[in-house]
């Protein structure tokens, strides 16, 4: 079975108290929830991981350059200026998809630049919490023709 890892950045685990008029109202336990089984569905294994501190996802990254086939990762505020946490994507050489439940581009001018998405096979951006689960259908396709 595919072993994909789904991160989530700092403050991601207030969604359903923080910016309800951004974010939305589900919780992170709620969207974590989806995830799996849309993964169950897809026949594909997730580990969710989510972290305030940027060394505890680079940490997280690195350990598991070679159990997971995928990166899956709201990298939220980190998004926009941790060269260290891109460093460590660049690193393992997985395909990575990076996802944002608001449109980063249609909010403040500091949050439409993302030093992730050179990395990224892709980005998801302004689709709420499907975009998890759209990144999950599409890393899976990816990985299994190979093409990242």
């Amino acid at each position: 079975m595919i072993k994909i890892a789904v991160i989530h950045g700092p403050n991601l685990n207030l969604l359903g108290v923080r910016e309800p008029e951004v974010y939305g109202t589900k919780n992170l336990e709620d969207i974590n929830k989806e995830i799996l089984k849309k993964a169950a569905h897809l026949q594909a294994e997730v580990e969710i991981f989510q972290s305030n501190h940027e060394g505890e996802i680079v940490d997280f990254i690195q350990q598991g350059y070679n159990k997971f086939k995928g990166i899956i990762i709201n990298p939220a505020g980190l998004t926009h200026y941790s060269i260290v946490l891109r460093d460590a994507l660049v690193a393992i050489q997985l395909p990575v998809i990076e996802v944002h439940i608001s449109n980063i581009y249609q909010r403040e001018d500091f949050r439409h630049r993302s030093v992730i998405a050179s990395v990224a096979v892709g980005q998801i951006s302004g689709l709420g919490p499907d975009g998890y689960l759209y990144a999950l259908e599409a890393m899976l396709k990816i990985i299994k023709k190979g093409s990242f």
